[in-house]
């Protein structure tokens, strides 16, 4: 017996093109849908053959989880937690189950292997042996049905113990002297096996899902090796136009993949556009939560523009997403720096108001009424001056000090003395917007301005009115003093001057006026630090209240140093 070749037919594997990786876009998927999808592919049948779908999944759910959880501001309770704990549930189950089948695969296809070695160990004893072929042949025929039936052998395994088993069957049909007739009745048979792969070949060309028609053709490949030879005169024909056909097939899959690859680079360069808008924003300039907001929502829109557009090149498409990735963490740890010091600014601003409402409260049963009012509208003032405080307690801040204050200004109102009638006050001031909304301005724009320093005189002449009308009332004044004395509430106006108003002051004047309401805030100031010395909060506020003290006593000797400058140029 001589060796022989193994026939170029058998051969099937060098032709077949393999498969690039698919790439599942989950990225628009919300955590909720991302575990639904996996419950449902973990309860499916065919669960245990789609580990690489599990994986996308996993993977696509724990981005999505960081990226939820870098951008989350309140991290007292995390609502993320029970989400990620289940998904990690069903993850972990799903993954014992996937051990425990890939066991069981291995040991069959090890089990296989051993069935298949027995057979050709058969087969080898049935292509050396000279008995008779009648006797033989029925015998090869059941061999050949029993490694169809023995199923897949571990992959490392496949291609020698599949050479080997074609190897001796084609020795089975060259060296063994079998009846030639049963031998042309096998070719025969084998041969129009072939033919019909071959027109499955030739259909799947025309099928215009190339990925699919790929996918099939592999599977002709594979029964292709499973069938012997066909005659002589016929095994190159045959082969030729399967591989033909292969190639029909092979070269539209190709060109599909090539299609495909021309689109990535178009959606890297599209990617790339974003990048470099993202990394623009993130290194901007911010100073405050309006900038911050505005900003973040550029940043969602062009996060969701990044989800429209497709995967770039296998190549570049991690490193692009790391890149885009980058940028938008860089821009939200910027952003929660600058919120955890708004939130430590905050906090203080927190600790001044509760100085101020407890000094407030301790200042509401007081019945010197012209004195506690001058400090409650100084209060006023400095709770004005306080930045904000979180939004949560705000509104119950601001409650609590306007009680307060309601209480001490309802009970002066009730407590008023004769001459001092608060709504007589608010009357005679009504009047007076009444008298200013009735004045006709006339041509002579002296006379206009006597007008308004009277209304002004008038105006400030009125006590106090009740508290709950001040704001009221005094919106009105202006508004109706602005409407008819265009000048009113402008430097060198009347407003608030009195009589002297009417002739211009000097320098020296206006620096002595600054002097003496620079001394009247410093007393100011000093009585506040006697209101918040009793409140436990008071610490920013008297330092405050010090750093005022300090900067205005420096001022006083600067304003000294002008006042007696312009009285030795007066000299």
């Amino acid at each position: 017996m001589s060796n022989t070749t193994i026939p170029e037919e058998i051969k099937t594997s060098d032709v077949a093109v393999e498969e690039p990786k698919a790439e599942q876009n989950l990225s628009d998927k919300s955590l909720a849908e991302l575990s639904d999808m996996f419950q449902e592919l973990r309860q499916s049948e065919d669960a245990m053959t789609r580990s690489k779908e599990a994986e996308a999944l996993k993977s696509a759910f724990y981005k999505l989880l960081g990226k939820l959880k870098s951008e989350a501001v309140d991290t007292i309770s995390n609502p993320l937690e029970s989400v990620e704990e289940n998904f990690k549930a069903m993850y972990a189950d799903y993954k014992k189950l996937r051990a425990d089948f890939n066991r069981e695969q291995e040991k069959e296809r090890e089990e296989n292997l051993v069935r298949k070695q027995a057979i050709i160990e058969e087969l080898k004893a049935l292509a050396e042996s000279q008995d008779d072929v009648s006797a033989s042949f029925p015998a090869f025929r059941d061999l050949q049905n029993r490694w169809r039936e023995a199923g897949p052998v571990p992959a490392a395994k496949f291609r020698d113990i599949n050479d080997t088993y074609q190897f001796y069957v084609e020795k089975f049909y060259d060296m063994v002297k079998i009846n030639r007739d049963l031998r042309d009745l096998d070719f025969k048979k084998n041969y129009e096996a072939k033919v019909a792969f071959c027109e499955a070949a030739e259909k799947l060309a025309e099928n215009e899902n190339i990925v699919n028609a790929f996918h099939e053709l592999q599977k002709l490949h594979e029964q292709w090796k499973e069938f012997g030879p066909v005659a002589k005169e016929y095994r190159e024909d045959i082969w030729n136009r399967f591989k033909a056909a292969t190639a029909v097939i092979n070269k539209k899959y190709q060109a599909h993949f090539e299609d495909l690859k021309g689109e990535q680079e178009k959606n890297l360069e599209a990617k790339t556009a974003l990048c470099e808008q993202v990394e623009a924003i993130a290194a901007k300039e911010v100073s405050s939560s309006n900038e911050w907001n505005a900003l973040s929502k550029e940043i969602e829109d062009i996060q969701a523009q990044w989800k429209k557009i497709g995967f770039a090149t296998k190549k570049e498409n991690q490193k692009i997403y790391a890149r885009f990735r980058a940028a938008c963490d860089q821009f939200f740890e910027r952003k929660r720096v600058f919120y955890s010091g708004f939130k430590d600014s905050m906090n203080e601003n927190y600790e001044k108001k509760m100085a101020i409402i407890e000094a407030a409260e301790a200042l509401k049963s007081s019945t010197e009424w012209k004195k506690a009012t001058d400090q409650f509208i100084a209060l006023q003032k400095q709770w004005k001056e306080i930045g904000a405080v979180p939004r949560k307690k705000s509104e119950q801040l601001w409650k609590r000090f306007r009680a307060a204050c309601d209480e001490f200004f309802a009970e002066r109102d009730k407590n008023a003395k004769p001459e001092n009638d608060f709504y007589g006050n608010l009357k005679a001031k009504k009047k007076v917007v009444e008298d200013i909304l009735a004045y006709e301005s006339v041509d002579d724009q002296t006379a206009n301005a006597e007008a308004m320093r009277a209304f002004s005189e008038r105006w400030q002449a009125i006590g106090f009115v009740p508290f709950k009308e001040k704001d009221a009332v005094n919106q009105a004044y202006r508004e109706a003093m602005q409407e008819k004395f265009p000048l009113f509430g402008h430097r060198g106006s009347a407003q608030g001057r009195g009589p002297a108003a009417k002739a211009p002051r000097s320098e020296k004047d206006i620096l002595i006026s600054k002097y003496n309401q620079l001394q009247q805030d410093i007393v100011t100031y000093e009585n506040n630090i006697g209101f918040f010395s009793a409140s436990k909060n008071s610490a920013p506020l008297i330092q405050q209240m010090q750093e005022r003290i300090e900067a205005a006593k420096a001022e006083l000797k600067a304003l000294e140093q002008q006042i007696r400058s312009k009285e030795e140029g007066q000299e």
